[in-house]
This record gives C-alpha cells, sequence and structure tokens, in this order.
C-alpha cells in the first residue's frame, strides 16, 4: 500500500483514505479487550456530537486532542479505548426535525407523536452515520464495534 502511494507524482486523498481506515479497522488495534490491572487500560469516551448536521472545526479539534491522548498512552504500552458515540436522544434533534417540519410547512404536532419519533430516528440515523464517517476520515483511532 505504501509503496503504490509512493510512487504516485500526486496525493488522492480520496482514493487512499478508504484503504488506510479499512487497513487500521482490520488491524484490530482500536478495538481492545482490557485485561490486567486499571493501570494497563486507559479509555475515554468521546463527548458525543449532537447530531444536527455535520461536524465542525470545534469537534475536529476536540477530536485531535483526544486522539493524542489515546494514540500516546497506546504507544506507551497500555491498552486503549476509544469509546464512540452521538447523541441521538437530545433537544438538538427535536429542534432540526422541528425545523424541518416546518420547511415543510407542518409541525410536530400535526405530525403525531409515532411519526415524530421516527421522523427523529431517521434524521439520527442520516446523520449520525454521517457523523461517524466524518470521524473516521479524520483519522481518530475509536474503537468503531463499540458504538
Amino acid at each position: 500500500m505504501l509503496s503504490e502511494l509512493a510512487s504516485r507524482t500526486r496525493y488522492e486523498p480520496v482514493e487512499a483514505e478508504p484503504r488506510v481506515i479499512d487497513a487500521w479497522l482490520k488491524s484490530g488495534l482500536f478495538h481492545p479487550e482490557p485485561e490486567g490491572t486499571p493501570d494497563e487500560n486507559y479509555s475515554i469516551a468521546i463527548p458525543p456530537p449532537n447530531v444536527t448536521g455535520v461536524l465542525h472545526m470545534g469537534h475536529a479539534l476536540n477530536g485531535a486532542i483526544q486522539d493524542t491522548l489515546v494514540r500516546y498512552r497506546r504507544m506507551r504500552g497500555r491498552r486503549t479505548k476509544w469509546i464512540l458515540g452521538t447523541d441521538h436522544a437530545g433537544i438538538a434533534v427535536q429542534t432540526q426535525v422541528e425545523r424541518a417540519l416546518r420547511a415543510e410547512g407542518t409541525t410536530r404536532q400535526e405530525l403525531g407523536r409515532e411519526a415524530f419519533t421516527q421522523r427523529a430516528w431517521d434524521w439520527r440515523e442520516r446523520y449520525g452515520s454521517t457523523i461517524i464517517e466524518q470521524i473516521k476520515r479524520l483519522g481518530a483511532s475509536c474503537d468503531y464495534e463499540q458504538e
């Protein structure tokens, strides 16, 4: 993989990133099983980003800091687990769904509880998946198997 990249005259991230991310995920390095004493393990949980759309620079900065902490501990020989998640039940999702409904000329009351709840879950699925893919593309060494 590296020799193929080295032979190119121009770096194409769209071509390279999926292969690198796939290799990282297949390595199992980001999904360790805790063993031994607490001193041998290190874990943090991502403060879940609200599922309001896509990530912004603040998320990228926060992720870079957390990734640095995790990778440092990993290089020092500790089993590291960086737990990934998104805030899917917050007021931010409700606000975004209500805004979308207003654009359609309706309200959550007119839609009804069950239909509104389904719209919120649909929103979470759409944007939650986008956010997780963005975190992967940033190269974050999260445990993607445990969301």
